[in-house]
């Protein structure tokens, strides 16, 4: 009978199963540390992207506190101008009053004219002025007379002046407020 001596096959096979085993461990402790640098690699990618998202969106939110801001300040501005139209309107509106005869004297007077006072007493209405010629006196009371506010429209004085060398007419008109 012949006899075999296994034991230097079992050590080798022991001692390369040995390395085998090794190598893989070796082999999955380097694959690990890769996966972990990737993982770590996207985790500093994905923190740095955030950050980036919320600087702009601190940024965006500035810029609308700042667009929101100026949207109030319009708007109050926005108020205060229709408390005045409608102020305006009510005065408009409302029967024989300084504002209106007022209005509606500036609407009739002509470019040429100019008014050194005028009075109320009651419903008569004193107007001093100065204009250019007679002729523009003559337009200012045809306005006066086809307004739906004055009525009685009288030329009291008139009379030339001179200012700074130009010769000027002064006046005096007289005329009623209408009720309404």
């Amino acid at each position: 009978m012949i006899k075999i001596n296994l034991l230097k096959v079992r050590k080798e096979k022991k001692k390369f199963g040995v390395r085998k085993d090794m190598m893989v461990f070796i082999l999955s402790l380097v694959l690990l540390c890769v996966a972990l640098f990737l993982v770590q690699w996207k985790v500093n990618k994905d923190k740095k992207d955030t950050l980036a998202q919320i600087d702009s969106t601190k940024k965006e939110i500035a810029h609308y506190k700042s667009l929101t801001e100026e949207f109030k300040k319009a708007k109050e501005n926005y108020r205060m101008l229709q408390e005045k139209l409608n102020i305006i309107n009510r005065l408009r509106k409302e029967k024989s009053t300084p504002a209106r005869v007022l209005d509606q004297l500036s609407m009739d007077k002509p470019e040429k004219i100019y008014f050194e006072s005028v009075k109320k007493d009651g419903a008569k209405l004193g107007i001093e002025g100065i204009a250019l010629d007679d002729e523009t006196v003559a337009n200012f009371m045809t306005n006066l007379r086809k307004s739906k506010i004055f009525k009685n429209v009288d030329l009291i004085v008139s009379e030339q002046t001179e200012q700074s060398k130009i010769k000027l007419k002064k006046f005096i008109l007289s005329c009623e407020i209408i009720p309404m």
